[in-house]
């Protein structure tokens, strides 16, 4: 917000997943003297983020959510990490304030996940919230833009680099995942329902299976943003587990879209990626990736 100061913009609440994301955004509000509150979701936070958490919630207490948001005085909301598997029916019907809202929280759950952290923020904004994003809180967390490490990249991987980035676009256009990865010029696994992680196990496990030659470390990791994202939730995001996953599958770098991708334990991921020799850059979808 221009010209407020952290200590006097309007207290907000952060919704929290899995992951570290949670309580690395509450350091870096903390920092500021930013006032805030941690909602944990039940069976998704971890136990650093529980531990810090003001509240915990599960899926089928949206009424209580809202009274704990009203009696706090929180203006704002963050909705930061991760949700491993979506609320199945029985688990929404929690509270009186849940069942009233049933009917939107039921079409919330139809469509794919873009569509479905739209119609969420739609609930929140719905009853008075704004809800903010990682650029507005914490930017810092972003990826800039060029070399974050140490390790540049070689003439040949920029060719992969390319290769994956039109596959997540792709990808993203038809709301599937937001990451591919490209080896010697051929696209060799695109992130679907399992996730970042298991993709890049699956590509260790297919170099060891020999379905992936490549002579030394070659290839590269692609995570962009989808199309026309709402970039206020569910951000693409590398940190340190990504770096030995890659590492795992014999990759030679990371590429991640610059301003739209969050590195995770920032100078933890980068210490792994210098070295393990495996470059980590940010870019820009609309440039010309050919490096000068």
């Amino acid at each position: 917000m221009s010209g407020v100061t952290p200590a006097e913009a309007p207290r907000i609440a952060l919704i929290a997943g899995n992951g570290a994301l949670p309580c690395q955004i509450a350091d870096g509000l903390a920092a500021t003297g930013r006032d805030f509150r941690i909602v944990a979701i039940k069976g998704e936070a971890d136990q650093a983020t529980q531990a810090r958490a003001h509240a915990q919630l599960g899926w089928g207490e949206i009424g209580r959510l809202y009274r704990f948001l009203k009696r706090n005085e929180c203006q704002e909301v963050l909705l930061i990490g991760g949700v491993s598997k979506r609320p199945d029916f029985t688990s929404i019907l929690g509270d009186f304030g849940t069942l009233k809202r049933l009917p939107t929280i039921i079409r919330a759950l139809a469509g794919g996940d873009d569509s479905l952290l739209t119609k969420v923020i739609r609930l929140f904004e719905d009853e008075g919230y704004r809800v903010v994003g990682i650029k507005d809180v914490a930017p810092q967390l972003l990826a800039s833009s060029g070399v974050l490490g140490n390790v540049q990249p070689k003439q040949a991987d920029w060719r992969d680099v390319e290769l994956a980035l039109r596959a997540t676009q792709k990808l993203g256009e038809l709301d599937i995942g937001q990451a591919a990865v490209a080896v010697g010029g051929r696209v060799v696994a695109l992130e679907g329902a399992e996730g970042t992680d298991a993709m890049l196990q699956r590509c260790a496990d297919l170099k060891q299976l020999g379905r992936i030659r490549a002579k030394g470390r070659a290839g590269v990791l692609v995570k962009t943003a989808k199309p026309n994202q709402d970039l206020r939730v569910d951000l693409p995001a590398v940190g340190p587990r990504t770096i030995d996953l890659a590492i795992a599958a014999g990759l030679a770098g990371i590429a991640v879209e610059a301003h739209g991708a969050l590195i995770a334990e920032r100078a933890e991921t980068i210490a792994k990626a210098n070295a393990a020799s495996l470059f980590l850059i940010g870019i820009d979808r609309n440039t010309d990736l050919t490096p000068v």
